[in-house]
């Protein structure tokens, strides 16, 4: 037996919670079930990843190969919903829920440390590497399987307690610890969200081709142009899109108020306009988005996803 099994998967959860994490799950490394590396594969040759190549390292679908002496997974999830609403005047631009306050990496990834370094700290053998949305990692699959929730038909992972809106992060470690069981599936016979996606981008229960989504195109796409089949169909979204998320029973029932300070919006986040949007300089955009997810979307990106929801009349040369 090796001198640090006795450290419990309760004693990890205990002091995961201390640290702020809303809900924490553990499951085994298990490098025999291939299930999910295959749908994951198919889905990339039916090219509904678009342009997104890192989603096609093999690391994705073997995680022994990030870290090839880890027996555990230890899956965390944080809150992050507040009670604002966006307002609904066609004037306004639309941001993600996500992206309102400080960006989640660096919060998830604060906390990520203090809990490795703490799990470290117990035994000079005991190996960590933490991820948060960073890495080559299935965060959704892994937290189904630690019991945090279940992958909704949206492809966002539902948990009874907080709805979708969570961020994801996971520890890999050496550590045997027990695991937790499999969260099971409660979409039902729900398709609000399919419904409600104006480009169609769910194409079907649990699939979602990046080709027609909103969020995709807003975040990731680099190109001069959004495609007339987005453009046409933003309803004034420029970071991201919470639609599927909006109208999902899980989210409208369940979700509370986070009690992380640094998730509650910055100014200007909740209703910015469009028109000041199309317009936006690097330096306004610099001193608008400090230590936000929103740096992700360039000064140019976010003039184009403003402008593709105005009226040409309404912009400045």
């Amino acid at each position: 037996m090796d001198n640090y099994s006795v450290i419990s998967s309760g004693v990890v959860k205990e002091k995961a919670k201390q640290l702020g994490f809303h809900k924490v799950g553990i499951t085994a490394v298990d490098k025999k079930d291939h299930t999910d590396a295959h749908r994951l594969q198919g889905w990339i040759n039916q090219g509904y990843h678009a342009d997104m190549e890192w989603m096609n390292n093999p690391k994705r679908q073997d995680i022994s190969l990030i870290m090839p002496e880890a027996r555990s997974l230890i899956c965390v999830a944080l809150n992050y919903y507040t009670p604002h609403q966006r307002s609904e005047g066609q004037e306004y631009a639309k941001i993600s829920r996500y992206a309102w306050g400080r960006d989640y990496h660096k919060v998830m990834h604060k906390k990520l440390k203090a809990l490795t370094t703490w799990l470290e700290s117990l035994n000079l053998d005991i190996q960590t590497r933490y991820y948060a949305d960073t890495g080559p990692v299935q965060d959704k699959v892994w937290a189904q399987r630690a019991g945090i929730g279940w992958i909704a038909k949206n492809g966002n992972l539902i948990t009874r307690e907080y709805g979708s809106w969570v961020f994801l992060g996971e520890i890999l470690t050496n550590l045997e610890l027990d695991s937790d069981r499999p969260h099971t599936e409660h979409c039902g016979t729900c398709t609000r969200c399919l419904q409600a996606c104006p480009t169609g981008a769910i194409t079907q229960p649990f699939v979602v081709d990046a080709n027609r989504c909103i969020a995709y195109h807003t975040i990731e796409n680099r190109a001069e142009k959004l495609p007339e089949t987005i453009s046409a169909n933003l309803q004034g979204w420029v970071a991201g899109c919470d639609i599927c998320q909006d109208v999902c029973p899980w989210n409208q029932r369940f979700s509370q108020t986070t009690d992380i300070e640094d998730f509650n919006p910055y100014p200007g986040n909740v209703a910015p306009l469009l028109v000041e949007l199309a317009n936006i300089s690097p330096q306004e955009w610099e001193q608008r988005f400090p230590a936000s997810a929103l740096r992700r979307i360039k000064p140019e990106m976010l003039r184009r996803n403003a402008r593709a929801s105005l009226d040409p009349s309404q912009l400045k040369e």
